[in-house]
């Protein structure tokens, strides 16, 4: 068997012809790119469409909902380049990949949230002690379009983060999803307004102050597993799925010590295997080989395991 050295360690020839997307996941990326590209042409049609029916209709809630929207552009923009980056694979400088790049953008897009949810509400006020005249009815056509679009997207976008372990996908599918909030806030706000009548002007204006608490709240949601992530939280629904894999693994007795961490959309193990302490360093190495296989292949989402062997005995 031929050896050859990378990183100062050794490995057998035959371990490293791994295809470049078994190891770090490039399938995962490529449709992480393709909807964040979706998410910016969507975006820019919204928002000409929100802020043109706003002003024409007399509603500030769907001005301020278009302009909400082009900050999900920049979101959407900074996702697109976020996994971009994450996608390239590893090197001397960056060993366990640019994976947490992801992590980054997403707490970016948080901040974005954040600052658009206190525009709305800083906005909202300033129209509520400003008279002005009543939405005009097809304001709720333009809405009601808004609503289904951005709620089918953030349907499509949050599985498609579930699938590919995606936390700035599933920080721009909130954003759809608070976008869509927004937009139901302000129908019900324009709808109040024109059914009352005068002196009800300003339901619209509440309607977005409501919508705005409710994207903060998400805003929340989305910034917990971001942080998780970069204090490298453990992941134990995973450990217990690795020990079942390696029970099964001919020649490894049992395991012990099992840390993994989250890089962008895929995993890093440590791992210390027990094997029997009568068998030789060679025969150790291959069935470490042999297990670090079996889990890649149940588990393609980890694109790296360091597996330690510990003798059952010393």
């Amino acid at each position: 068997m031929s050896y050859h050295c990378k990183n100062g360690s050794y490995y057998p020839e035959q371990y490293n012809n791994r295809n470049l997307s078994q190891t770090i996941g490039i399938m995962p990326y490529k449709s992480a790119l393709q909807s964040a590209s979706l998410s910016i042409i969507v975006n820019l049609l919204m928002a000409i469409a929100k802020v043109v029916t706003g002003i024409l209709g007399s509603s500030f809630a769907l001005v301020a909902d278009g302009i909400e929207s082009l900050a999900d552009i920049f979101s959407s923009i900074l996702v697109f380049i976020g996994i971009k980056y994450a996608a390239k694979p590893p090197d001397d400088n960056h060993p366990y990949g640019h994976g947490r790049a992801e992590v980054l953008v997403t707490i970016t897009v948080v901040g974005l949230l954040i600052i658009s949810a206190l525009f709305i509400v800083y906005q909202s006020i300033i129209h509520i002690l400003t008279p002005h005249n009543l939405p005009r009815p097809f304001v709720l056509i333009v809405l009601g379009i808004v609503i289904v679009v951005k709620e089918t997207l953030f349907q499509i976008f949050s599985r498609r983060a579930a699938k590919v372990n995606s936390s700035s996908l599933a920080a721009d599918a909130w954003h759809h999803r608070g976008d869509a909030i927004t937009s139901i806030a302000a129908f019900i706000g324009v709808s109040i307004a024109i059914y009352l009548g005068p002196g009800y002007e300003a339901a619209d204006d509440w309607a977005a102050i409501l919508a705005a608490i409710l994207i903060l709240y998400n805003a929340y949601r989305i910034l917990q597993p971001a942080l998780g992530e970069i204090m490298d939280e453990n992941h134990h629904h995973m450990i217990d799925q690795i020990r079942d894999i390696a029970e099964e693994e001919p020649g490894i007795l049992g395991t012990e010590k099992c840390f993994i961490r989250k890089t962008g959309m895929t995993y890093h193990v440590d791992l210390h295997a027990i094997v029997s302490g009568e068998i030789p360093v060679k025969e150790g190495h291959l069935l470490a080989h042999n297990l670090k296989d079996s889990i890649q292949s149940e588990m393609p989402e980890i694109a790296e395991i360091l597996i330690h062997i510990e003798p059952d005995q010393f």
